[in-house]
C-alpha cells in the first residue's frame, strides 16, 4: 500500500504578534514614510536639468550654492547636482568655497 505523506502547516500568528507589528509601523517616523520622487538619469534629462542651471546662474550673475541654485531653477537639489555635473564636464562652471559660478 501507499503510505499518505504528512505535511506541517506553519501555526497562524497570535493576535498579540500581529497587533504589535501592527502597532509598530504606525509608530514610524513620518520622515521616512516621505515620498521621494525619482530622476529619469539619461542624456535628455541630464541637458535640460544642465540648461535650467546654466539660466538660473545666469540671471543671479553671482556664485551661489547647490541649494539656491535648485530654489532659482524650481527643480529639485538632485536635478541640480545632475545639470551640475553636465556642466562641469563641458568645463561651463567653477567652485569655489562652496558655491558654483558660470566659467
Amino acid at each position: 500500500m501507499a503510505e499518505k505523506k504528512t505535511t506541517k502547516k506553519a501555526a497562524a500568528p497570535k493576535a498579540e504578534e500581529v497587533k504589535k507589528a501592527t502597532v509598530k509601523k504606525a509608530a514610524a517616523p513620518k520622515a521616512a514614510a516621505a515620498k521621494k520622487a525619482t530622476i529619469a538619469v539619461n542624456v535628455e534629462n541630464a541637458g535640460f536639468k544642465a540648461g535650467d542651471v546654466y539660466q538660473a546662474l545666469a540671471a543671479a550673475e553671482k556664485a551661489l550654492t547647490v541649494k539656491e541654485i535648485a530654489k532659482a531653477a524650481k527643480i529639485s537639489e538632485e536635478e541640480t547636482l545632475l545639470g551640475l555635473g553636465w556642466l562641469f564636464k563641458e568645463g561651463k562652471l567653477v567652485a569655489a568655497d562652496e558655491k558654483i559660478t558660470l566659467a
